[in-house]
């Protein structure tokens, strides 16, 4: 990958998270396939991606788009849901895809194992990202946060720079684990919470704050026991100071009848529980009733 050369990037899924990254990209002059369905391909292959954002402002960005990948790229990012993942690999084929970088930007554990059978020559990279944005219809992005940041456990300085000059915060992080489980030990005890009680987090904190605690508790250890630090005081902590408001993607889907990641996110917990023998009841009573048809 050469450090002055614009970079070939596609995007799996340009909906909030995507469409921001393939937005930033072709403004700082790469080039950007954005990879979806016939009638979204068909509205930013016309119209671009328009993007209003609070941290990088308003712009329109002209990219390429398709609904299958049909020659080599120099980066993938993945940024659909995990519910919607294993139907949106056909657009990647791997015989395409080759030796590229591909960064799962998704929720939970499971999709790194799949990616990186799928693709045996590409360099899968574990992810994550801290970010509000929203696709409100096709090519068209609304980043409501004043920041986002994205986290990659891999040494792959080089790419990172390319990102940072986009615009975007980005920090490598040499422990994979590390770096999935600092997300889930948090993201797991917020979605079921927020989702099971149908409220905001100021809610969950105060008026289920016995419940918080011990899913706090279980989801520490169960982070501990593979081998990842966790501080259920320090979970707490930021609990007590996110914004009352604030409400889970899982919650935002069930509000919508979308599918819900909660496999990826509370399946992900228990099966790592069970392996290594912890004992999880809150957070197995919480995806249990979950699990329910009537929610």
């Amino acid at each position: 990958m050469s450090s002055t050369a614009p970079l070939t990037v596609a995007v799996l899924g340009p909906g909030g998270v995507g469409g921001l990254i393939a937005g930033l990209l072709a403004r700082d002059g790469h080039r950007v396939v954005c990879l979806a369905g016939e009638e979204t391909a068909a509205a930013i292959a016309r119209d671009g991606l328009q993007v209003r954002s609070a941290q990088f402002g308003e712009f329109t960005a002209r990219v390429e788009a398709a609904t299958e990948l049909r020659e080599p790229v120099d980066a993938v990012f993945v940024t659909v849901k995990e519910t919607a993942l294993a139907a949106s690999l056909d657009r990647l084929p791997a015989q395409t895809l080759g030796t590229a970088i591909v960064v799962p930007l998704l929720n939970g554990l499971d999709h790194m194992a799949l990616l990186r059978e799928r693709y045996p020559a590409a360099r899968v990279t574990a992810g994550t990202i801290r970010i509000e944005a929203t696709r409100t219809a096709p090519g068209r992005i609304e980043h409501t946060s004043p920041f986002a940041a994205i986290e990659l456990a891999a040494p792959v300085e080089e790419f990172a720079e390319r990102l940072r000059h986009t615009g975007l915060d980005v920090a490598l992080c040499e422990d994979e684990t590390a770096m999935l489980w600092s997300k889930l030990s948090f993201l797991a005890p917020f979605a079921l919470l927020t989702t099971r009680h149908a409220s905001g987090v100021g809610t969950v904190r105060t008026e289920h704050r016995p419940e918080l605690i011990a899913a706090l508790d279980e989801i520490t250890a169960v982070t501990r026991a593979v081998g990842a630090p966790a501080d259920a005081q320090t979970l707490l902590a930021l609990f007590d100071h996110i914004p009352g408001t604030t409400k889970s993607s899982m919650q935002r889907d069930v509000e919508a009848g979308r599918p819900t990641e909660l496999d990826a996110i509370g399946g992900a917990v228990l099966r790592a529980a069970d392996a290594h023998g912890v004992a999880v009841p809150t957070l197995a009573r919480l995806v249990s009733e979950l699990s329910a048809p009537d929610l």
